[in-house]
């Protein structure tokens, strides 16, 4: 009975081989565990990071998107009253030029004030060519109003550095302030010239003759100068739209005051002079 029971005690030990199984098995599962619990916690944390990643773009997204709109508010407000500068300058005669040119930088003033001050708080110290499609218009017509209302008072083309200057006081000295790109200011003139023709119209009906000739060869040089530049400019569509649109203005110039020479005393009075020391008497004038 002894020897049958320590038989069965032998028969019953685990082998060497099975233990270091068993114990193998242990360390592993104990392993794969760990790394499984390694690998959710790098998922967490690399799930969490990514979350806050995604929220700063949605932020800067949803930042940019508002002061966008906020920006085309201002160039909106820019262009509305630029034109009404525009406007003032075209009420322009012989009697009362200095009045209305007065009260026309008046209005160019306020306009600097009021909006396109809140347009350079909002551009200043940013990059402000990123958002440039959306204020671009408003500054075109800045450009365009106050380069006519210059050049009805001194006779010069206001630079592009002088408008610049215009606005630094409007900026916050410890930041960049915002500065009016060369494409927008070239923009601005290509449309400034459709404005001198009309204004050239208006002075040669009211006897002008000197002024409108000044204003033929000014936009004359003008056109000719933007013909060099134009073909550079190859990524502003406008500007070819516009190029044409001037050779049209300084065309309509140039007949006019061609007008004038050759027909003379015929040409005033049809445009509605009221001097009856022209033959065309009893004739009715023509607004």
């Amino acid at each position: 009975m002894l020897y049958a029971s320590k038989l069965s005690l032998i028969v019953m030990a685990p082998k060497p081989q099975r233990i270091r199984h068993l114990v193998g098995a242990t360390c592993e599962g104990a392993m794969r565990k760990a790394r499984t619990m390694s690998t959710e916690t790098e998922t967490e944390t690399e799930t969490s990071s990514m979350k806050d990643a995604f929220s700063k773009y949605a932020d800067y997204l949803n930042n940019i998107n508002d002061k966008r709109e906020r920006v085309v508010k201002a160039s909106r407000d820019i262009t509305m009253n630029s034109k009404k500068v525009i406007f003032q300058v075209h009420r322009m005669s012989k009697q009362n030029k200095e009045e209305v040119l007065d009260k026309a930088v008046k209005v160019l003033a306020a306009v600097n004030d009021q909006y396109l001050s809140r347009l350079v708080k909002e551009l200043q110290g940013t990059d402000f060519w990123k958002l440039r499609r959306a204020y671009s218009p408003g500054v075109q017509e800045y450009v365009e109003a106050a380069t006519l209302c210059n050049f009805c008072k001194t006779g010069l083309l206001l630079t592009l550095d002088e408008i610049n200057a215009t606005l630094l006081p409007l900026s916050d000295p410890s930041v960049e302030p915002l500065q009016i790109n060369i494409l927008d200011y070239i923009l601005g003139l290509a449309d400034l010239t459709g404005e001198l023709m009309r204004l050239a119209i208006g002075r040669i009906s009211e006897g002008e003759l000197d002024f409108a000739e000044k204003i033929c060869s000014f936009v004359r040089e003008i056109y000719r100068n933007l013909t060099l530049i134009a073909p550079e400019m190859d990524d502003s569509s406008d500007m070819k739209q516009k190029m044409e649109t001037m050779l049209q203005s300084v065309m309509k110039i140039e007949n006019a005051c061609f007008s004038v020479h050759v027909r003379g005393s015929e040409y005033i009075p049809l445009l509605g002079s009221a001097d009856t020391s022209y033959p065309l008497l009893g004739m009715p004038d023509i607004d």
